[in-house]
């Protein structure tokens, strides 16, 4: 299916891929979306925050990404993007990024056919649960996930009129 990821897939609790189109380049649709941060989003991180605290989790904050420039998005592991941490990545084909939680770790994948004008990108996010909690969460949050990831992909695929 997604031969970027195939090794993370049978490790992973959680498989969820979003499609979107647009003339963009993977840089420019990967800092449209993690620059993406409406007041709506950041009202739900702060709900998340507060349950995320009720539920003795520790999670990563949202960061202001909105100064991510598509020449700064790194492919080099280990770099930073966003509140994610670069894992893997090729130029104009694919870009694997992580995060880890005490109670999940969690991927997103952009993956491009650098088609022209239009590319095609998909979106996978993957969840691996660390402990219950873990399952509980995600599930709660599942819902608004849907929402801000397809919101992520509408901006990814405008940034470049914005840069």
């Amino acid at each position: 299916m997604l031969p970027e990821i195939e090794d993370l897939l049978p490790t992973v609790d959680v498989v969820d891929v979003k499609t979107a189109r647009g003339a963009v380049t993977l840089r420019e649709f990967t800092a449209g979306a993690l620059g993406h941060g409406p007041l709506w989003i950041k009202a739900l991180f702060a709900v998340r925050m507060i349950v995320a605290q009720a539920l003795r989790l520790d999670t990563t904050g949202i960061s202001d990404s909105r100064r991510l420039r598509p020449e700064k998005v790194s492919f080099t592991p280990g770099d930073q993007a966003s509140f994610f941490t670069v894992v893997r990545g090729e130029e104009d084909h694919y870009l694997l990024l992580k995060v880890t939680d005490n109670h999940l770790i969690a991927w997103l994948a952009i993956i491009t056919d650098n088609a022209q004008p239009e590319s095609e990108f998909k979106v996978a996010t993957l969840v691996k649960y660390l402990r219950p909690t873990g399952r509980f969460y995600y599930n709660l949050i599942r819902p608004f996930h849907h929402l801000v990831l397809l919101s992520m992909c509408s901006a990814a695929t405008k940034s470049s009129a914005s840069h």
